[in-house]
């Protein structure tokens, strides 16, 4: 019987994918749950796993899939092939009785291994196939490092094309300008489902918005007190540490609800107010950016905060974010501080209407009560739509988060 391996539905606005890599050739025999394919939506990108035991038949190799569409089959009915160590038990009893037989049974097992490996040996997976045709390569130009010497899409990467030949050169003007030491080789790499539909995004909301970023400091003084005196015992209860995050999600969240036009989005000529604050916080991950969304984050606790932020780190490094984590979001915090960034006009979530930048925090002087002293100062910044947003709700907007997180103890009392 065959069962096929069907493109899963991923989410309401998700109708098709891109096949990155299969991990199995067609032939190959798959056990139940072992990775078959890797699929890329506009959004994350997921395995299809061996819904059954068998022989695996590809259909569709590379390129774009809408869900429903048949990838492949597994036939459950093919016999599982004996392994590699029952063949040679079984020669070790022919040498045993039959003396005379010892030597060429001896050598004939590696030829058969040498036989197996150079069937894979050079030749590429069909995704590899088709890069090389691109560049313009055969399979002499291109070292194999997959299984049994297989080339994949990689090896294509890495490959350099064949230098022009030596009359080329001689054809040249005996008088040649200085070359360049160094390489002045030029890589191409196809984008990814996901980063297309990021830079799609972000210049949509540059096209349709009227965006417009507003600047503040804030003196994290008392927050990294608060943090170094409580931070171990924070952990030692909830299991997670007492980070920055925490404290900019709840001063936002506070912020939002005095300035509801913040945390608005337009919609065909309408504003839509959100009675609830569902923050956006981007993460880098190997993918590109995601943002994971924090939902109801202005009724959570600082350790509900932590713990949410945690679990979206985690996922993110190791790829795991789904379309369900990134759905919704009514505002965006986004932190390229901790990459180093002193300052930075952050662009929209499309199509929420305001993103708050975190930046790096730098010891600067400061005039306090007359004198000059020396505080760990971080650069704010709002990016907004002008369109349904005064700069004044902007301006007070950010003057509202600054406060409390210069004075903490606001975010306790709720003034």
């Amino acid at each position: 019987m065959a069962k096929d391996i069907i493109v899963p539905a991923a989410g309401e606005s998700v109708t098709e994918a891109d096949i990155v890599e299969w991990k199995k050739e067609s032939g190959d025999y798959v056990e139940m749950d072992e990775a078959l394919v890797e699929l890329e939506t506009d959004k994350a990108s997921m395995d299809l796993t061996a819904e059954a035991a068998g022989v695996l038949t590809i259909s569709i190799d590379d390129g774009t899939v809408n869900v429903g569409d048949v990838l492949g089959s597994i036939d459950t009915d093919a016999a599982k092939p004996a392994s590699s160590s029952d063949s040679s038990s079984s020669e070790e009893v022919v040498s045993s009785t039959d003396g005379a037989a010892e030597a060429p049974a001896a050598t004939a097992a590696p030829a058969a291994a040498q036989t197996t490996s150079s069937y894979a040996a050079g030749h590429p997976s069909p995704a590899a196939a088709k890069q090389m045709a691109e560049k313009g390569l055969d399979s002499s130009q291109v070292q194999g490092t997959g299984r049994e010497g297989r080339i994949t899409k990689e090896d294509v990467a890495n490959a350099s094309p064949a230098k022009p030949d030596a009359p080329a050169k001689e054809a040249a003007p005996s008088v040649q300008a200085p070359r360049v030491a160094g390489s002045r080789e030029v890589r191409r790499e196809k984008m990814s489902r996901l980063r297309k539909t990021v830079a799609q995004r972000l210049v949509n909301a540059q096209h349709t918005q009227a965006l417009l970023t507003t600047f503040n400091e804030v003196d994290m003084t008392a927050i990294m007190e608060i943090r170094k005196k409580y931070k171990d015992q924070f952990k030692e209860k909830n299991g997670v540490n007492l980070g920055f995050m925490s404290f900019f999600t709840k001063a936002a969240t506070e912020a939002l609800r005095i300035h509801p036009i913040m945390n608005a989005s337009v919609d065909e000529g309408e504003i839509v107010y959100h009675d609830y604050a569902d923050i956006g916080i981007a993460v880098a991950s190997k993918k590109g950016l995601v943002v994971p969304v924090i939902r109801n984050a202005e009724s959570m606790s600082f350790k509900e905060i932590e713990q949410s932020i945690l679990n979206y780190a985690l996922k993110a490094r190791d790829g795991n974010i789904g379309l369900d984590d990134m759905e919704g979001g009514t505002f965006t915090i986004t932190n390229g501080g901790t990459f180093g960034s002193m300052l930075s006009t952050p662009i929209v979530n499309f199509p929420q209407s305001a993103i708050l930048g975190m930046h790096n925090i730098v010891q600067r002087p400061m005039a306090v009560d007359g004198e000059v002293k020396i505080r760990p100062i971080m650069y704010l910044a709002v990016s907004y739509d002008h369109r349904i947003i005064d700069g004044s709700d902007a301006v007070r907007f950010l003057v509202e988060i600054k406060n409390r997180l210069e004075d903490p103890a606001r975010l306790l009392i709720d003034i």
